[in-house]
């Protein structure tokens, strides 16, 4: 039974003129002649029975029919060319892997750290884009993400299947001169650290995550000190932000140590206190429950034995 595609050739004709508003300017980019591109375009309406285009004075412009069908082939077009170079990129050896990654932890943790696995998988490329929230395998957005969440909203997370990494343990910081400021007789742990007193620390300012509003109250709550104002001060939506906001001396911020090592080297960050709020979310890495395939599980391998490595040195 035959397919109802139309051919290859009439959608990127109509891909690349709905692009420029123009067939000259598609004719120019597929190295065709103008009318070779019109008569893919007619064939494409014929085979749609649809009006893809108007005719204006300065070339030609979609119609409403013509901007949804345009808005919904660029994608699937941009994946098809992407898996072809990828194809032609591993003669058949190896494969890509498309990951879904909460943005800080990919910039500040995975990132720097992927070259490691490159030299081991030289055949196997990652992909990775920023996504903060649940989505469904079957769009075919991701091979497998990177998520930090509660392990009940893992579980809500239809047709999937989840490998633990590791427990999100955040730590309050803020900018070394806040204390110098503020507390000069503060006691120090060590180079990067303090352990200031419960009525030292509510006198500082709160840096707020936006996803987690009540943070600042669990972690009062947590260590059993009592703070008028618990919800005040600036808001942000990633680590990333909080970090640069309390480097600052915006504020103090609860941020997980492992996304500030470099913050705290260079003593841009100071650790206000050993007092932490640990494992109320983890970070997991998700895939389909019927994609289980060998690229999947040689990530997963990986960085279940760097981040045991890096917990071990951490202790």
């Amino acid at each position: 039974m035959r397919r109802k595609i139309p051919s290859l050739q009439s959608l990127l004709c109509f891909e690349s003129a709905a692009k420029h508003a123009s067939y000259t300017y598609a004719s120019q980019e597929l190295c065709i002649t103008q009318s070779a591109v019109s008569r893919q375009i007619q064939q494409l309406e014929q085979f749609l029975q649809v009006e893809l285009f108007t005719r204006t004075r300065h070339g030609v412009e979609l119609t409403p029919a013509g901007e949804q069908y345009y808005k919904n082939i660029k994608a699937p077009l941009l994946a098809l060319e992407q898996n072809t170079l990828d194809m032609m990129s591993h003669k058949g050896l190896g494969g890509t892997l498309k990951l879904g990654v909460v943005p800080t932890f990919a910039t500040r943790w995975l990132l720097p750290k992927l070259h490691r696995f490159n030299a081991i998988y030289p055949e196997i490329t990652i992909h990775l884009e920023t996504s903060t929230k649940p989505f469904l395998f079957n769009e075919n957005i991701f091979d497998a993400a990177i998520y930090t969440g509660t392990q009940q909203q893992i579980e809500h997370w239809p047709g999937t299947t989840a490998h633990h990494l590791l427990k999100e343990d955040v730590v309050a910081v803020c900018a070394p001169y806040l204390i110098d400021k503020n507390f000069p007789q503060a006691k120090k742990i060590n180079e990067y650290s303090y352990d200031l007193s419960a009525d030292q620390l509510i006198q500082l300012p709160l840096l707020q995550q936006t996803t987690r509003p009540t943070i600042w109250q669990e972690w009062f709550q947590t260590h059993h000190i009592v703070h008028a104002r618990p919800y005040d001060g600036q808001r942000h939506e990633l680590f990333t932000m909080l970090a640069v906001a309390a480097s600052h001396g915006m504020g103090m911020a609860l941020i997980p140590q492992m996304l500030i090592e470099k913050e705290l080297l260079k003593k841009e960050l100071v650790i206000v206190s050993p007092k932490k709020l640990e494992g109320r979310r983890s970070y997991y890495l998700v895939h389909s429950s019927q994609d289980s395939s060998a690229l999947i599980q040689k990530f997963i391998d990986w960085i279940q034995t760097e981040l045991t490595s890096y917990q071990a040195a951490a202790v």
